[in-house]
């Protein structure tokens, strides 16, 4: 049992691969491996794999399942995925958010905030916002 991530197959669809790799960030955002994430919807980690790589199309009750048992809602494995009336809206924001998502250090932040209590979390995060202006206003990225 690998946490391997094969190569997505020639046919798949643009939107099986786009929720595929939002399932896989965030199952490794929260640390869960393959097999901890399939036990605990009662599947295989080779049928989360598929799914991951976009082999396997994620049927509307399966995706509540990862959705409830990843402490998401179900349109985050949509977000960053165009609006069907508006192909073309995929923005530069859009994909720099996809990007800063899959990097280590991002990883590693999400996983120590969601080690910590509830209490520091909120202090953790209005002290983030206040940094953020401060920033913002000395013009310093």
């Amino acid at each position: 049992m690998t946490d391997k991530h094969p190569a997505p197959p020639a046919a798949a669809d643009p939107i099986d691969l786009a929720i595929g790799s939002r399932l896989r960030l965030r199952r490794l955002a929260m640390g869960f491996s393959q097999e901890t994430l399939a036990r605990a919807l009662g599947i295989t980690f080779q049928q989360i794999q598929k799914y991951e790589c976009g082999a396997n199309r994620i049927t509307a009750s399966r995706l509540y399942e990862l959705a409830k048992a990843m402490n998401v809602s179900v349109q985050y494995f949509f977000d960053g995925i165009p609006a069907a009336d508006a192909p073309d809206a995929a923005n530069d924001a859009e994909r720099m958010e996809g990007d800063i998502l899959s990097q280590k250090e991002t990883l590693e932040l999400v996983r120590a905030y969601y080690r910590l209590g509830e209490r520091p979390r909120k202090r953790l995060l209005e002290l983030a916002k206040a940094l953020e202006g401060d920033t913002s206003s000395t013009g310093v990225a």
